[in-house]
């Protein structure tokens, strides 16, 4: 560098910046051992210090004396300037005041916005006062880090184009930003942005007056904020300091580099948009606040070690250079065009990316010292990779760390605090209950042991809120239970309900006390909620919550948010809780210890951005992925905030495309993207596109790792399932079967046998909707009540229907659905029972069960109701709450039920009730002719439409029975999956019988 002149340097993008910067102040040190030890090297963050850190560690070879290695810190990512540049203040000089504290600074702009809101005439709830108090503050901080007065808002002229919403927005803005400052003076605090610029001018002013005896170095600093602009110059002054850039393209044409901005107004006042978007907007806006031009910056001599070629750099500068300069494209030879080394891989679906990637790197292990990396902005891909190195028993470390809220310590709090929410119904409640972090050390087992079991016994509609709608539910017999469907019996019965369940429950539920309390007492102050919550957390899981660094980090949060929360909101209702705290948990990554694989890494944008390997692996080149889509800003328009002087929405995009170059300065490079993401096509990146557009045919397809990502999970042949058709012998044939057995032995034999021979139950959902089959249990119960306590008593039906509907575990939609149709349908059950009693038919019997041997087996069947008619002869009766089976199907054989407990009744297998049989009717509570309720029969006296005349019926359904019988419950016939499909309509053991690899295939 001339004399006088600033010392700049750039490390082109295609070499590897941690270990060329090494490699530079090394040689700069000279013989002197102490010389590194006496420099001062100022970088981005306290990534950027633990990569350099690594960078020496690399290069010493042997023991070395660290220089000092100081973050700059960044508001945005929650990091404050380092300690060592943060001294005492010399004498007569103010120390800035202190940061205030994040979660202080959350809270109070909570509240300032939910007050202001609330004032407008727009409440809103605390947790979106919450989430939008955190979009304000990083808006703030984008102000104060620009160096841009509140003030200035109030001269912008706002004009008739922008919305009321906009507007709305902006007065909220205005009144917010007069009151925090305010708030500010109260607690004697400072923002972190003014902190930090109030201490880097203060630097400063220090060095320019006494420079420091070292070496100082300013290194990959990219944030063009003014007051590091300032410093910058200031270190490149210095008569020992130096600025180095990451990747500033000394060679890109300067009609180029001149139209990306920032650009002044013209003589008309108007001002040319800047390509914020382009991966050197940022530095150039630096180079601009520091007053220097490109053409004083210089190459850094030293390599990194694992650096491709120059041709490489020339080529990812064209590929993104500015859009109104591709024609270019057309013109350029094939040298500056040349991407070898780098190879792209476009997978079908986001786990083929993964695995794609995960081979890469596994294959880089097969060459000694080589070094693999994988650069991602997707934290899903991270961890599917991750996932699938694991398999090889290779450990890999994501360095961008995971959100606490998807990790154990994390999703436990989420999962108490959205049961307390939900007051404890089934789901949440069984998520929490069987939480990893739950009684993890040796009650364990005892504790799953309850917990399944209370999971059996809280299958079906969900049962009254709060714990004590849980202990009421396994203490009562629920309307409807005792009969019905058998799939309801064993899982759902009074005594399993006694038994374990509520023996574990009683105990169980006491660990829940404190925030059941807590919640019932309704919206409260935020310190209550938590308090409780850490209360109920420790008591299920104790200490192992806060264990490890996830469990640390847990810790710190409650700790502090509890310590914060007088200052937000006054009072949060319990429903907002757990939307608010995964506002705040998705804010918290957690980031290993050192650890996972020496060769290899995952790596973050911002944590690749000075590092590098032999082999990078740029994964996730979706659009919407990498570049990212730019978060919204709620509070300022983007013409407010372009009055303003404050970054685009769009810049983020030219960070990204800035990390994608470096990322590509790689020895060997690999791309990769998914064709479609989790729900539906992607759209390649716009990075990969330029790729495409300026490589052609010359950028290299990874067509071998793609083949093998294939060819890994592929068996050599499919062997799909044949049919199930089980031949159990005689003995284990059961020889006892219901009338609503036989038609699912005749049509799905299979399923009979998995249900009465391997003795395997369907178990209902938890906290399921009132299907069908429960609406109809629940009807059949009020019946049988109705005839067993009132004898049918036509003045009581419609008071029992009322009770059921009104009984607090009656599932709200239920009520709120059914209830018209139900009553309406009740109503003229009782109506046609009286009208029918005019004519001399009246009740007989309702609600009862009996049995015969027929066959060589019994055959039992419980009836619904059976009436005497006029002539003496029976009406045999069952309600339907849906549309009764068709003709067809009866004269098929099938849905023979009603002519089967005839058959009961004729022989005198029914207690109460025997005779002939001269009526079989359908009472259905479905709707027909727009009134709900009416009879179908499926015979006829005379045969008539296609029906069985009434006198055969009987006969008929034994003879069939007979058959049945004698092929699958005496004979040896097998149980054949689905052998009549269409009268085999439901799908219990469909999964059990493999029915999707082999049905509608020929045998």
């Amino acid at each position: 560098m001339a004399d006088g002149a600033p010392a700049l340097f750039t490390i082109p993008a295609h070499r590897a910046f941690a270990d060329a910067l090494v490699a530079g102040l090394t040689r700069r040190a000279g013989s002197d051992p102490l010389a590194l030890a006496r420099a001062l090297i100022l970088l981005p963050n306290n990534r950027a210090v633990r990569a350099v850190t690594e960078a020496f560690v690399r290069a010493s070879g042997g023991g070395l004396v660290l220089p000092r290695l100081v973050a700059l810190g960044d508001p945005e990512l929650g990091e404050s300037v380092g300690a060592a540049l943060d001294p005492a203040p010399a004498p007569g000089e103010n120390a800035p005041l202190p940061a205030v504290p994040p979660y202080q600074r959350r809270m109070i702009l909570a509240r300032l916005v939910a007050e202001e809101r609330a004032r407008g005439g727009q409440p809103i709830e605390a947790a979106e006062a919450v989430r939008l108090a955190g979009e304000l503050a990083r808006t703030l901080d984008q102000l104060l880090v620009e160096e841009v007065a509140p003030e200035r808002l109030r001269d912008i002229d706002l004009g008739p184009e922008l919305t009321e919403h906009w507007r709305r927005a902006l007065s909220t803005f205005e009144v917010v930003l007069e009151r925090w400052p305010a708030e500010l003076a109260r607690i004697g605090r400072v923002d972190a942005a003014t902190r930090r610029a109030a201490l880097l001018d203060r630097l400063e002013r220090r060095w320019r007056s006494a420079s420091p005896g070292g070496l100082v170095c300013a290194a990959g600093v990219t944030d063009s904020a003014p007051a590091v602009a300032r410093l910058l110059r200031c270190v490149a002054d210095m008569p020992r300091g130096m600025v180095v850039f990451a990747g500033l393209d000394l060679a890109l044409p300067v009609e180029e580099w001149d139209a990306l901005g920032p650009h002044a107004p013209n003589a008309a006042g108007l001002t040319r948009r800047s390509i914020e978007t382009h991966p050197q907007f940022h530095l150039k806006l630096l180079l601009e606040r520091m007053s220097v031009g490109r053409d004083e910056v210089a190459t850094w001599r030293e390599g990194g070690g694992h650096d491709a070629d120059a041709a490489r750099g020339r080529a990812i500068a064209n590929a993104l250079a500015p859009a109104d300069f591709t024609g270019k494209w057309t013109r350029i030879g094939a040298e500056d065009r040349r991407m070898k080394g780098v190879t792209v891989a476009e997978l079908a679906t986001p786990a083929e990316e993964a695995q794609a990637i995960a081979l890469a790197l596994r294959e880089a292990l097969e060459v000694p010292e080589r070094t693999a990396a994988l650069v991602t902005p997707d934290r899903a891909l991270a961890r599917r990779v991750a996932a699938h190195l694991w398999r090889w028993g290779i450990a890999i470390e994501d360095t961008a760390g995971r959100p606490l809220s998807i990790l154990p310590p994390g999703t436990l709090l989420l999962a108490l605090a959205e049961a307390a929410a939900q007051r404890f119904s089934p789901l949440p409640l069984l998520a929490l209950l069987k939480h990893p972090l739950v009684r993890s050390g040796e009650e364990r087992l005892a504790w799953l042991d309850g917990a399944r079991a209370l999971d059996k016994a809280l299958r079906g509609p969900r049962p009254a809120a709060g714990l004590q709608g849980i202990t009421d539910h396994l203490d009562k017999r629920f309307p409807g239970e005792g009969r019905g469907p058998v799939t309801q019996v064993p899982q759902r019965g009074p005594g399993l309900r006694r038994g374990t369940a509520a023996m574990w429950w009683e105990g169980a539920s006491e660990s829940l006390t404190a925030i059941a309390a807590t919640v019932e007492r309704g919206a409260q102050p935020l310190g209550d909620l938590l308090a409780a919550l850490r209360e109920t957390a420790e008591a299920l899981c104790g200490d192992a919550l806060w264990a490890g660094p996830a469990g640390r980090a847990a810790a710190q949060f409650l700790a502090d948010l509890e310590l914060e929360a007088p200052a937000g909101p006054a009072r949060v209702d319990p429903a907002e809780l757990p939307q608010l705290l995964r506002t705040l948990l998705d804010e918290v990554a957690v980031r290993p210890q050192q650890g996972g694989h020496p060769r290899l890494a995952i790596y973050g944008l911002i944590e690749a951005r000075l590092q590098t390997a032999d082999l990078m692996v740029l994964g996730g080149l979706n659009e919407g992925v990498w570049p990212g889509r730019p978060a919204p800003d709620p509070w300022l328009a983007p013409r407010i905030r372009a009055e303003l002087g404050l970054q685009g929405l769009e810049r983020r995009v030219g960070t990204a495309a800035h990390d994608f170059a470096q990322a590509l300065g790689a020895p060997v490079a690999i791309v990769t993207r998914a064709r479609r993401d989790a729900k539906s096509p992607a759209l390649a990146s716009r990075l990969w596109l330029r790729l495409q557009a300026l490589a052609g045919d010359r950028l290299e397809r990874a067509g071998a790792l793609e083949g093998w990502t294939r060819a890994l999970d592929t068996p050599d042949a499919y062997r799909p399932a044949d049919r199930p058709a089980p031949s159990p012998p005689a003995t284990l044939r059961p020889k006892a079967i219901s009338v609503t057995e036989v038609d699912r032995l005749k049509a799905d034999p299979y399923a009979f046998y998995a249900r009465r021979v391997l003795g395997l139950m369907p178990l209902d959902p938890v906290d399921a909707d009132p299907s069908a089959a429960w609406r109809g249990t629940a009807v059949h119960d009020i019946l049988e009540q109705w005839w067993k306590q009132d004898s049918c008593s036509v003045d009581t039906l419609r008071a029992r229907a009322t009770a059921m509907l009104k009984d607090e575990r009656t599932h709200p939609m239920l009520r709120a659905l059914w209830q018209p149709r139900l009553l309406e349908a009740i109503d003229w059950i009782a109506g046609a029972i009286v009208a029918q009693g005019e004519d001399g038919r009246s009740v007989a019997s309702a609600e009862g069960k009996g049995r015969i041997a027929i066959a060589g087996v019994t055959l039992s069947g419980r009836y619904d109701r059976i009436d005497r008619l006029a002539d003496g002869r029976l009406a045999v009766i069952d309600y339907k709450t849906g549309k009764p089976p068709s003709p067809t199907a009866v004269r098929a054989g099938y849905s023979l039920q009603l002519g089967l407990l005839g058959l009961i009744a004729e022989r005198g297998g029914f207690d109460d009730v025997r005779g002939v049989a001269g009526a079989f009717e359908y009472w259905s509570l479905g709707k027909k002719r727009d009134a709900f309720g009416y009879v179908e029969s499926p015979v006829d006296p005379d045969g008539k439409r296609d029906k069985i005349p009434t006198a055969e019926f009987t006969a008929i359904a034994a003879h069939n029975f007979t058959e049945v019988a004698g092929e699958w419950l005496t004979g040896s016939a097998a149980f054949t999956a689905k052998l009549v499909p269409e009268y085999a309509p439901y799908a219990e053991y469909d999964q059990l019988m493999r029915r999707d690899e082999w049905y509608g295939r020929d045998h």
